[in-house]
């Protein structure tokens, strides 16, 4: 494996390591403060650099995320909070969502709330908040590699209603800065269900900045609400407290097939040329890749707001003005029963 600018085999790393924790790995923490008490994490350490928490009472979602010891994330004033305190309905998602890399929005309800053939939808769905089960955090050598996996499944049932499923696996490499996400999405069920699936990346400051550079890979952009201006969404600005939310669908991508994966992706990149890291400021990149044959609409949500600091980048199937609007756009996705989907996520970060 590549470490510490060379190549090393398992023997040659073994034979100057205590255990392979000295220099990175994964172990399970549990925090024990105010509303975050009991909620468990397990932390992955690459060790080139990449650290990341992923809350398996969060739907396996991942939070703080840092490089170098800082931090890629930005983490919202509600903590880790745990899903005891949520509340499903109307706006009340907002009270108890982390923030972190990543939230998983759905499965049955992304955006704005709504009431849809009857049923009453608070905003972004309940996956965030759902505890995952059959949950394993393991490393292991594969030949001269060694391969840090967190997996597990979560569930999103109703007696007399839906019974969805994701499977999802976060992978990581020691000596590499990378976060590979799979997720197998299922209709456990008997009838056909809705779908919706969006991918909340939240990136926050030092890494978000004013001199801070955003490619996208889109060819076609439209702003949510007509009065808000199309220029500007890939530039940066210090904090405003006045400033309101701006969201952008992107669509129709340059994309690239990964051979290993047999599937096309595409890539959005940001660029920060002075991130402070390691004691001195260096150019870093992140670069987030998913698949686009099964999220094929990529939700981007500008947040230079104070406090609410935040860059969303969000993968997704659907837009986020609700199942109701979904519905009526005649665009929401359905699940059969037995039927599944599967989203492939990377997150990459490389230092200049």
């Amino acid at each position: 494996m590549q470490l510490y600018g060379r190549e090393w085999t398992r023997r040659e790393v073994e034979a100057r390591t205590g255990r392979i924790e000295q220099i990175g790995g994964v172990r399970r923490l549990r925090l024990q403060e105010g509303r975050e008490d009991g909620v468990e994490m397990i932390q992955v350490r690459t060790g080139a650099g990449l650290e990341f928490n992923v809350s398996p009472h969060r739907g396996l979602d991942i939070s703080l995320a840092q490089f170098l010891g800082t931090p890629l994330s930005w983490q919202s004033p509600n903590g880790d909070a745990h899903p005891a305190y949520f509340h499903g309905e109307g706006l009340e998602w907002l009270r108890t969502a982390a923030g972190g890399l990543m939230m998983t929005c759905g499965m049955r309800q992304v955006g704005s709330p709504c009431i849809d053939e009857g049923e009453s939808l608070g905003i972004h769905g309940r996956a965030h908040h759902l505890a995952a089960s059959h949950v394993a955090a393991q490393g292991e050598w594969i030949d001269d590699n060694y391969v840090m996996t967190v997996s597990g499944r979560v569930d999103e049932t109703r007696i007399f209603g839906e019974n969805l499923r994701y499977s999802r696996i976060i992978q990581s490499r020691l000596g590499e800065n990378v976060i590979r996400i799979q997720d197998t999405v299922e209709n456990a069920g008997f009838a056909t269900t809705p779908f919706m699936m969006l991918y909340h990346f939240n990136f926050g400051w030092p890494l978000i900045g004013e001199k801070t550079r955003f490619l996208f890979p889109s060819r076609q952009v439209q702003p949510r609400e007509k009065e808000t201006p199309l220029e500007g969404y890939t530039q940066w600005s210090a904090p405003d407290p006045a400033f309101k939310e701006r969201v952008y669908y992107h669509g129709d991508f340059q994309k690239f097939r990964d051979p290993k994966l047999g599937i096309e992706l595409a890539e959005v990149t940001l660029s920060n040329p002075e991130f402070p890291a390691g004691g001195e400021v260096r150019p870093v990149k992140v670069s987030l890749r998913w698949s686009v044959e099964s999220l094929p609409t990529l939700v981007q949500w500008k947040m230079p707001g104070a406090g609410t600091h935040v860059l969303g980048i969000e993968p997704s199937n659907c837009f986020v003005g609700g199942r109701k609007l979904e519905r009526e756009r005649k665009a929401l996705r359905f699940l059969e029963p037995g039927e599944s989907a599967v989203h492939f996520l990377e997150v990459a970060v490389s230092a200049g």
